[in-house]
């Protein structure tokens, strides 16, 4: 019996300790998944990062809409893709002691957000919680060497603190 008990709980104790959601992080490029985070915000008193999102009067509306306060809700649009969307917010997240978060974006976006989030947040310390958003019949799955791609995008800026991309896009062109 004591056997089977500890078998049970082990997992448990050795995995290190995540906190209760502190915020809902909703990665922008489609206002269906604003809408599902404004639902979780209304329900949860949880505030609500929007990084990329709609235009700031439609989404005001939106989680107001949801019995979101304006104080609940900041909206972040320096990112230009989802690599950006997590290193342009990691580190304020850090300062302000979030360590676990609500991710959601859509069902065909999740797999790669995940890899990128987990690579940036985690290595600040911030623990990801999927929250997919159905797409349905508009889910295009993506291809994996865009996954991949960002992952490598991801852990070169975990070590370096530099985008791939933008660095090829400010190389001066070699004639």
């Amino acid at each position: 019996m004591l056997v089977f008990l500890g078998w049970l709980l082990l997992p448990r104790l050795l995995q290190p300790w995540v906190p209760p959601p502190q915020l809902i992080l909703v990665l922008g490029g489609d206002v269906d998944r604003e809408e599902v985070a404004a639902q979780l915000a209304g329900r949860s008193g949880l505030p609500v990062l929007v990084s990329g999102g709609s235009n700031s009067a439609y989404a005001r509306w939106l989680f107001n809409r949801y019995g979101v306060s304006a104080n609940q809700l900041q909206l972040d649009y320096s990112a230009r893709d989802t690599l950006g969307n997590f290193t342009t917010v990691v580190d304020r997240l850090r300062q302000r002691g979030i360590r676990h978060v609500l991710l959601v974006t859509s069902g065909d976006h999740m797999q790669r957000a995940l890899l990128v989030g987990r690579l940036v947040a985690g290595s600040r310390g911030i623990h990801l919680t999927p929250m997919v958003v159905p797409c349905g019949t508009r889910c295009s799955p993506e291809q994996l060497g865009k996954v991949l791609g960002d992952g490598l995008r991801a852990l070169v800026w975990v070590m370096s603190g530099r985008d791939l991309r933008q660095q090829m896009q400010d190389r001066p062109e070699e004639r």
